[in-house]
């Protein structure tokens, strides 16, 4: 498994794996509106098969994770496309990574925690704001869980 810069081939089967785990091919976060179809990304692949996506901004030091989807969990998909984000990052001349995932997101959360990110802050409340910019933003997860809240990670660089 290798993890690849994201083509304008592969467009069409990330804004479908996007809309399907995001129910449009636009991501909120920190009041922030994104398109997927605009941002640069990273695909992991095996065998010519693609098994995950990581879509991404780089703003002055900071690279933003934007989406991270890994097509089937616990195969090491995810932990390769953030290192290969980190790397990156680091061409980039970037100081820290960092994104957003919801409350609702528990696999996220202890999946983030466990690669090494660190939970920076919790911003209560977020999720109202972001449906007002995105609308299909559900008010609760399947389980029933209130989407509310949306908690940041950050990896810090300092050896940049």
């Amino acid at each position: 498994m290798e993890a690849r810069e994201l083509t304008r081939e592969d467009r069409s089967w990330a804004a479908r794996l996007v809309a399907r785990h995001n129910a449009s091919s636009r991501v909120v976060s920190r009041g922030v509106l994104h398109d997927t179809l605009t941002l640069p990304g990273l695909i992991a692949e095996g065998e010519g098969v693609p098994l995950g996506l990581l879509h991404y901004r780089v703003t002055g030091e900071d690279l933003e994770v934007v989406v991270l989807i890994a097509v089937r969990r616990r195969q090491g998909i995810g932990r390769l496309l953030l290192r290969a984000a980190e790397s990156l990052a680091r061409s980039h001349r970037c100081r820290r990574l960092w994104l957003i995932t919801t409350n609702d997101n528990r696999v996220a959360v202890s999946f983030y925690r466990a690669v090494g990110w660190r939970l920076v802050t919790v911003h209560r409340g977020a999720v109202r704001e972001s449906r007002r910019l995105k609308p299909e933003i559900p008010e609760c997860a399947a389980d029933g869980t209130p989407i509310e809240d949306e908690i940041e990670f950050e990896l810090l660089l300092r050896d940049v």
